[in-house]
């Protein structure tokens, strides 16, 4: 993923996640909408999964995405908290950590249209 970031121009700063989500941390120049510099990661992440069969059946990534905007002071808070996901969901799920970044943005919600929880 870092690479395919990397070779859009963009920077890419950490990637991580665990069995159902990923964390992107993107530096991300404004020549580029960020729309499309996901939709090109799913698709040549999923693209490379396939082919080298790593899950059985077809991989495909969820429809959408959340994206989340931090101030370059941030940067080092961030970096740690991807690094450290693997251990942030030993006590959390995915839906309560994005449920969470989407209070603390004060972004309003509607449950179903959020993605499709795997720890239900």
């Amino acid at each position: 993923m870092a690479g395919i970031i990397k070779n859009k121009g963009q920077k890419p700063i950490i990637v991580n996640g665990v069995s159902d989500h990923v964390h992107l941390f993107i530096g991300l120049k404004s020549s580029m909408a960020l729309s499309d510099l996901i939709r090109d990661v799913k698709n040549n992440t999923s693209n490379f999964i396939n082919e080298k069969k790593w899950v059985m059946g077809k991989f495909s990534w969820q429809a959408g995405y959340g994206a989340f905007s931090y101030a370059h002071s941030q940067i080092e808070a961030v970096y740690n908290y991807i690094l450290n996901q693997e251990k942030h969901h030993r006590k959390r799920t995915f839906r309560e950590e994005y449920i969470e970044f989407l209070e603390k943005f004060n972004i309003s919600y509607n449950d179903r249209f959020l993605f499709e929880w795997l720890d239900k």
